[in-house]
């Protein structure tokens, strides 16, 4: 792993590679390939496996992000996860399902921390904006998308996280249970308990 402790490659997220007449003719190497290549010091490698998988990535990032600075971090925090951790995939997945389980970490880390920094903020200097502004505004303009992200701000890091993937990505307990590391029959209580969470803050925000 030692090739991989100078550094890591920028990141291809503005534009994919054009693929030339000559890389037509022959195959694409299988993305574990590109793992041994990046491994051996190859670099281009790795930035490739980036083009391939980057749109995956930043579209379970973006249920999280609130704006593109918080998804840009979010996807270089889960491709400098990838390359520090490669050494680690075994190959015994396909490469797409491994870093699945990275994204999915990576964007509960961004949760909690989110939390946290809220937490932070006075209650007081907050408190008539929050009611005030998402609420009501919401409520008046029919705003069920708005009031569903009010309601999902208030749920903790590990609800949020499985409302995203039971609810709104629609993965079956199985697949959650893969990429949370977390048994089926877990997945199965902490998804009934935040659906019934939040449910509890919508009906009550219906009768503020």
């Amino acid at each position: 792993m030692s090739t991989l402790a100078l550094s890591w490659p920028a990141l291809p997220f503005a534009n994919d590679a054009l693929e030339t007449p000559a890389m037509a003719d022959f195959a694409p190497p299988a993305d574990e390939d590109l793992v041994a290549a990046t491994l051996g010091g190859d670099e281009d490698a790795f930035a490739e496996l980036v083009r391939r998988h980057r749109r995956r990535v930043f579209g379970t990032a973006a249920r999280f992000a609130r704006d593109d600075h918080q998804l840009d971090d979010i996807a270089q925090d889960v491709f400098v996860r990838a390359f520090r951790h490669l050494g680690k995939f075994r190959g015994d997945a396909p490469f797409g399902h491994w870093l699945a389980r990275i994204t999915v970490s990576a964007c509960y880390d961004f949760l909690r921390k989110e939390r946290r920094i809220r937490e932070q903020v006075s209650l007081d200097a907050h408190d008539f904006d929050t009611r005030d502004v998402n609420i009501d505004a919401a409520l008046a303009a029919g705003g069920a998308r708005e009031l569903l992200e009010f309601a999902m701000r208030r749920l903790t890091a590990e609800e949020r996280l499985i409302i995203t993937l039971a609810e709104l990505e629609e993965r079956p307990m199985r697949e959650i249970a893969a990429l949370t590391g977390w048994s089926e029959s877990k997945v199965k209580v902490r998804a009934f308990r935040a659906r019934q969470n939040l449910k509890k803050i919508l009906e009550a925000s219906h009768e503020q």
